[in-house]
This record gives C-alpha cells, sequence and structure tokens, in this order.
C-alpha cells in the first residue's frame, strides 16, 4: 500500500512534522513492505512555518520584533531563495504562545511585531508575502501593524491617540475619532499579501474577535464589552480613512480583528486576498500530486471535536480524500463525539491517540511514542484485510 500522513500540529505538544514522522515509524513497523509519504500540515496558525519549510525550497530568516506584551522576541519566518517570497506566521511575533497562561491579558497587547515582520520582509525585497494569523494572542484589529506600517490613529483632538508612548494595543482604541493612511510604507503598493485565515467570523458582536476568542486570550466578560466597544470605535474611524467596510466581511474577526485592519488596506496593496490556511500549506506540501496516488490517507490534530466542522484540518483533507475516493482515517490526541460526527458523512474514520484516561497535561508530556504506537496499531488493523 502507498500511505499518505498529512497531520496538523497537536497544540503545545508536537510540530505536525514530529506527529507524521511518528505515525508512519508506527505504521512501517508493522507493514514495512509499504510505501508511506509525508504532507505535514498546519492551518494558517502555529506550526505553518515548520509545515512549509517540511516542503523544501525555503530559508529561514530571524528578526527581532517586538512581542505582543513588548517583551522582545526573535521572531522566524521564511523567504524562497530568489528573495520574491515570503511567509510569515503570526504565532512567532505576537502568539499567545508567547505568554504564560496567568499573564495573558488581550487589552494590552500588540500585533506591532506582526507589522515588523512585515517590514523585515519588504526591506529585503520581498513583494510576495503570505501571512498566517492563527494563534494570536491580541485584539487590536491590526491597529499595532498599521502603525509600523505607517498609519496614524489619532483622538478627539486630533493628536495621535495611539503612537508610542501611548502603544497601539485594544483598551487604547477606545478614544478613536480619525486614522490617517496618508504615510503608509509606498512600496505596499508593490506587495501582494496572502493571509492565510481558518475562521469566518466577524469583526464585532456575540460572533466577532472579542466575544469568541477574548476570553481564551485572559479577556473578563467584563473586557470582552469594552474591546468590543473599541473594536467598533477604531472600525468607524478606520473603514472611513480606507473607504471601505469590512467589518462583516468573513474573516475580519480573525487574530482579534487582524483580518478587519489588513483588509481594510486592501486598495494600498498591489492585491491582497484572505485565503483558508489549509489550501496554502497543501499548495505547498503538494497535497494534491501526494493524494492522487495513494491507497490511504491519515490526518489528524490535538483535537477532534465540534470546532473540527468550522475549517479545521482534519475537516480539510477529509473533503479531499472523499472528493479523491481515497480512504481517510483521522486520529486524535482527545476525540469527542462531536468531531467523530462531523468527519462521519466524508467517510473518514476517528482514532483517539490515548490510551488509557488521563488528564490533558499528561496526553501533552506523552510525547511521540503514543503516537507511534497508534501507527502500528491502524496498520495492524488493516493487515487483517489486506
Amino acid at each position: 500500500m502507498r500511505i499518505l500522513v498529512a497531520p496538523d500540529s497537536f497544540k503545545g505538544s508536537l510540530t505536525s512534522v514530529e506527529v507524521a514522522t511518528a505515525i508512519a515509524a508506527g505504521w512501517l513497523a508493522a507493514r514495512p513492505d509499504d510505501e508511506v509519504l509525508l504532507a505535514p500540515l498546519a492551518d494558517g496558525g502555529e506550526g505553518t512555518l515548520v509545515a512549509i519549510a517540511a516542503a523544501g525550497g525555503w530559508e529561514w530568516r530571524h528578526t527581532e520584533v517586538r512581542g505582543p506584551d513588548f517583551v522582545p522576541v526573535l521572531a522566524r519566518w521564511l523567504v524562497s531563495p530568489d528573495r520574491g517570497r515570503a511567509v510569515i506566521e503570526m504565532a512567532t511575533a505576537s502568539g499567545l504562545s508567547l505568554i504564560a497562561p496567568n499573564e495573558r491579558n488581550t487589552s494590552i497587547f500588540t500585533t506591532m511585531g506582526t507589522g515588523e515582520l512585515l517590514k523585515a520582509a519588504i526591506d529585503e525585497g520581498v513583494r510576495d508575502i503570505t501571512l498566517g494569523i492563527g494563534g494570536s494572542a491580541t485584539t487590536d484589529g491590526a491597529a499595532g501593524i498599521l502603525t509600523v506600517l505607517g498609519a496614524v490613529i489619532r483622538g478627539e483632538d486630533g493628536e495621535p491617540s495611539v503612537a508610542l508612548p501611548t502603544p497601539p494595543v485594544a483598551i487604547n482604541l477606545l478614544g478613536t475619532a480619525s486614522v490617517d493612511l496618508s504615510g503608509l510604507d509606498r512600496r505596499l503598493g508593490e506587495t501582494s499579501l496572502r493571509i492565510a485565515c481558518d475562521v469566518t467570523n466577524p469583526l464585532l458582536g456575540p460572533n466577532g474577535a472579542a466575544a469568541v476568542y477574548g476570553p481564551q486570550k485572559g479577556a473578563t466578560p467584563n473586557d470582552v464589552e469594552v474591546l468590543d466597544m473599541a473594536l467598533a470605535a477604531y472600525a468607524d474611524a478606520l473603514e472611513a480613512a480606507a473607504g471601505r467596510r469590512e467589518r462583516e466581511t468573513p474573516g475580519a474577526g480573525a487574530a482579534g480583528g487582524t483580518g478587519f485592519g489588513l483588509l481594510c488596506l486592501t486598495d494600498r496593496f498591489r492585491s491582497l486576498e484572505l485565503v483558508p490556511g489549509i489550501d496554502v500549506v497543501m499548495d505547498a506540501a503538494d497535497f494534491a500530486g501526494k493524494l492522487a496516488s495513494v491507497d490511504l490517507v491519515i490526518t489528524g490534530e490535538g483535537r477532534i471535536d465540534r470546532q473540527t466542522a468550522f475549517g479545521k484540518t482534519a475537516l480539510g483533507v477529509a473533503q479531499r480524500a472523499h472528493t479523491a475516493g481515497v480512504a481517510c482515517i483521522a486520529v486524535g490526541g482527545g476525540v469527542e463525539p462531536d468531531g467523530i460526527e462531523a468527519l462521519r458523512p466524508l467517510g473518514a474514520v476517528v482514532v483517539p491517540v490515548v490510551e488509557r484516561p488521563q488528564s490533558i497535561e499528561e496526553a501533552m508530556a506523552a510525547g511521540e511514542d503514543p503516537l507511534r504506537r497508534c501507527g502500528e496499531r491502524m496498520a495492524r488493523l488493516v493487515s487483517i484485510i489486506r
């Protein structure tokens, strides 16, 4: 048999490369004569860079930027050998994983570091940039990014209300009266930006950036209400300056409104589009080409649950396998009935990795061994009928 192993990362535990390698090793332990192809994936969030780099043809860059809490971080990004293309992962500069759980307070975090990565790529001559915006710690509507790129956010008195030492963070957007885009970096007009985004939320309201994602970033119920008001004031001003209404555009609420802020700059770039993160990584990994030649595809992620139905990697792989008529197995570090039901119509079978009752912390600390054993179990099951 020819097997394609195409998982996402197990967040906080293993990269998609490590997951794919472990499953493949287990499979080959039971069926050494099979051919196993690897296509590590991601959905635009944390792990996107590693998955794309695994496909080959990229060089690593490291740039010191301001983290979400303004503490300097050394963020990685990718550039093509001809300096024509770059891939940036927001999580490396403005990511939630950069902040200890007991210190998360999205109201006072910034996306400036992501803006500094964009500027670093442009400074190097890159004019075709892919930006993955999953996994952010922020809810500033890309105010930090826009500030780095030359925008000025002003209050009622006409003075800059968000300019260092008053930082571009969510809570400081409450007094926004206008946004001046006249100072934006002129090189944006030469630059194409693809934003890899795996959610479809609007900017505001009960399904918006603050309400849906704020709590996991440290926002209290009162914080959520204030953040939504701050983003509304900012949206009024930015939309007026840009001449575009983007607050309801699917994906505007992604990464704390980063989708919205960048969408408002569409006319300032040579081109700008929001695309599903999974599609970006699949293209880089030649997923379609590999899928066409295999008998079975194995995907997976840390949890297969109700969120799986809203565009996560396992669903994307299962949909493509179903269309191609290829059998699909999805492994999950944790599995819930809603996740099983989300994949059932596509003919995908869900297999849990866990081998005994244990806490999430124990499962995450177990490393690659359970995945290897899971890969071996699946191979032995296949051997019963082949």
